[in-house]
């Protein structure tokens, strides 16, 4: 037998004198910023590659999937060759913008502070191929003297690391271009235009950034840097034009990511520019943009729609991930990869609801599916998991196994799901109900991932989905397990006052109200017995004292109304409102919003350092919980204060993007930090999104449009 020789279409640089760059491993290198200005990905299912903008340049790009990085940041450097040095991040005023509103592909302008240049940048993926490409028009001003020199840098994080990536030179068919190679991935880098040098190293030694930051001009070349965390860079030839093309191809080798990265150029920016934009305009065609409500804001909902299509995985249809960011990033390092760039089994049934809104039900039907995918054998779910349900985090949040049979009951009731499909997932919708009978109603985590004990949101959850499950049971003749669950229902239900509505305390003499609902109960207790107890939570940086239960005040109680529990002009409702808006409720230039709860902890400090583990700030103000009070306002027959809250949320908005949080206090410029604007928590947040999204379509309806209707009469109309 004769085997032929596999023909190698590449060659590595200086093979006989290969220069290996020193320093290895190099300095760790970080995430960056939570707070992005961009992101997107091709419709076309030619390309795995999703990329995310901040401050000007591209950084966070992932592949194969979207919950996987392989780049971590791509940047321009301008020098005079001398004494003058200037890169994109620092020393540029940056703006962004996508192409058209929904359409995620993006223009970034950046204007040097001195006025010397400005790099005007289009960003996108190739639809055909796994390439990021970034069309350069590179713009000297003809007023300032000498020459500039204009430089490229990339970090690659193949494998969602920065650690033990291998970097060289290759020569692919001709064509010169920079690798780099981990975890079995390969990205190739190439440019239309020459490069004049090519060089890699290991950050903070030999790179291309610490040799121009020291002498404006690259004075060291190096053909690999094995093993280590490196830094690709070239210099680009601006000899016969200022306007090129780069390409970041990837794939299993190198051939086959020079072969990518190759092909795009050679086919044009212009050609996959046309397709790619092409595929998101049909797709957005085929949505509700709430054209006939004069209140909403069209753009808005087309980009709210993008966002979270982009976030949706390509190989694991419904699983979404909760933001393309990592929070705070630029302060973390490879040993925490997840950042939000997962799926939260509570995050993704708010998501489907920001599709329902928006009339695409089959990306409902996907998440439905692919939820029932990821149930455990014991019929709950993981915390969070990476896209194909591998665990991240393993802590017990009951909300998120209730939450999954709601949006199962809701769909099939509107006929979303057929009865074929229920058919299906009704054996795993049993188990789910198995156990929260058997682990409820006290939740190991509350909605915010922290309290244990019973809370007024999780508990509702837990009661609408025992009246979800019955009304199934009912249709599969099942009548023990429907009699069941309305008890267990019904019994939750009689049990919400008894456990978390306080009627004496001081924050009832202060505020002249007869009671209120407080965050939570740590204990199974009456909550006259516990009230008073001390409670081990996490607080803010600024607290004085520890909190008791009573004082524990938190906007989840409105969960009561939007789940159908409560009227929303039930007194004890209106009672816990005047406490919320007297102490979580907080004005901005750009508008009125709500801190989560009482003492929260997760935020940055008030200098404006990042929020970590290990030393806590304060919790800033979330836009998504306008959405939330909007749907309040709906129920309370106030369509006028519904719009104000979609108004404010548009007024947080920045590009069409919504922060997980923004800024609350005075402002703090090295940080970046303003009232009312992003912080560096998480930007864009798809919950956000998805709130603003459902918000839209109650205000259409005039009604909350994913109201579970059999819990609404059974506790409030009927009650």
């Amino acid at each position: 037998m004769i085997f032929l020789k596999r023909k190698v279409t590449y060659t590595y640089t200086n093979m006989q004198d290969l220069r290996t760059a020193p320093g290895n491993p190099g300095t760790k290198a970080k995430w960056h910023t939570g707070h992005k200005s961009g992101l997107g990905k091709a419709l076309d299912h030619g390309s795995d590659v999703t990329f995310t903008i901040s401050q000007g340049f591209i950084n966070e790009v992932y592949f194969p999937r979207e919950d996987m990085a392989a780049l971590k940041e791509m940047r321009m450097i301008v020098t005079d060759g001398e004494s003058y040095l200037s890169d994109e991040q620092n020393n540029t005023d940056s703006d962004t913008k996508m192409f058209e509103p929904g359409i995620p592909a993006y223009v970034i302008k950046n204007t040097c502070h001195q006025k010397r240049y400005t790099l005007t940048k289009e960003v996108l993926t190739d639809p055909f191929r796994d390439v990021l490409l970034q069309r350069v028009r590179f713009t000297p001003d003809t007023n300032s003297t000498g020459s500039l020199f204009l430089f490229t840098a990339l970090v690659p994080a193949l494998g969602n690391h920065s650690s033990k990536q291998s970097a060289s030179l290759i020569d692919y068919n001709g064509t010169e271009m920079i690798i780099s190679e981990s975890d079995g991935l390969v990205l190739a880098y190439a440019c239309s235009v020459p490069f004049l040098k090519r060089t890699v190293g290991y950050l903070g030694t030999s790179d291309i950034m610490t040799d121009l930051r020291a002498n404006k001009k690259i004075t060291a070349t190096y053909d690999a840097a094995p093993d280590g965390s490196v830094a690709l860079g070239a210099e680009i030839d601006l000899s016969g034009t200022q306007s090129f093309t780069l390409a970041v191809g990837f794939g299993r080798s190198a051939e086959e990511a020079g072969n990518l990265a190759q092909a795009s150029l050679l086919a044009g920016f212009d050609y996959a520019h046309d397709h790619y934009t092409r595929a998101w305009r049909e797709w957005q065609d085929g949505l509700w943009h709430g054209e006939e409500e004069e209140s909403i804001t069209c753009d808005m909902l087309r980009t709210s729609a993008a966002v979270l299509k982009i976030g949706e995985s390509r190989n694991f249809p419904g699983g979404m991930l909760a933001s393309m960011s990592i929070p705070w990033g630029d302060i973390k390092e490879d040993k925490e990869p997840g950042g939000y760039h997962l799926v939260w089994p509570r995050d993704l049934v708010f998501t489907s609801g920001g599709f329902s809104a928006l009339k695409d039900y089959e990306t409902v039907q996907k998440v439905i599916n692919y939820l029932m995918t990821t149930q455990k054998p014991d019929g709950s779910w993981h915390q969070n998991m990476w896209i194909d349900g591998a665990p991240y985090w393993e802590g017990i949040q009951l909300d998120q196994i209730s939450m999954p049979v709601m949006l199962a009951t809701w769909c099939f009731s509107k006929k979303i799901i057929n009865e074929t499909q229920m058919n299906r997932y009704w054996p795993g919708i049993l188990k789910a109900l198995n156990f929260m009978a058997v682990n409820g109603p006290e939740s190991e985590q509350d909605r915010w991932e922290e309290e244990s004990g019973i809370s007024v949101f999780t508990l509702a959850t837990q009661i609408s989905a025992f009246v979800a499950g019955a009304t199934l049971a009912e249709i599969y003749d099942e009548k023990e397990v429907a009699k069941y669950c309305y008890e267990t229902a019904d019994y939750l239900n009689s049990k919400i006052d008894e456990w978390t509505y306080i009627s004496k305390s001081g924050l009832c003499d202060e505020f002249k109200v007869d009671g209120y609902y407080i965050r939570f109960n740590p204990k199974n207790e009456i909550i006259t017995e516990t009230q008073f107890e001390d409670i081990d939570i996490r607080r803010p940086e600024d607290h004085t004292k520890d909190l008791k239960v009573f004082e524990c005040v938190s906007v989840d109680t409105l969960a009561l109304v939007r789940f159908g529990l409560r009227a929303a002009d039930d007194p004890r409702i209106l009672n816990t409102l005047k406490i919320i808006d007297a102490t979580l409720k907080k004005e901005t230039p750009k508008g009125t919003s709500w801190y989560r709860y009482t003492g929260d902890a997760y935020g940055e400090k008030n200098n404006g350092d990042a929020y970590t583990n290990i030393e806590k700030g304060i919790g800033r103000l979330w836009p998504l919980l306008n959405g939330e009070r909007g749907h309040y306002e709906i129920a309370a027959g106030n369509l006028e204060g519904a719009k104000e809250q979609l108004k404010t949320m548009e007024s947080f908005a920045v590009n069409g993007l919504l922060p997980e949080q923004v800024w609350d206090t005075d402002a703090v410029p090295a940080k970046n930090l303003y009232p009312g604007e992003p912080t560096g928590s998480a930007m864009p947040l798809t919950w956000a999104h998805a709130e603003y999204m459902k918000l839209a379509s109650s205000i259409a309806e005039n009604k909350i449009f994913d109201l579970p209707l059999p819990i609404f009469e059974r506790y409030v109309t009927n009650k």
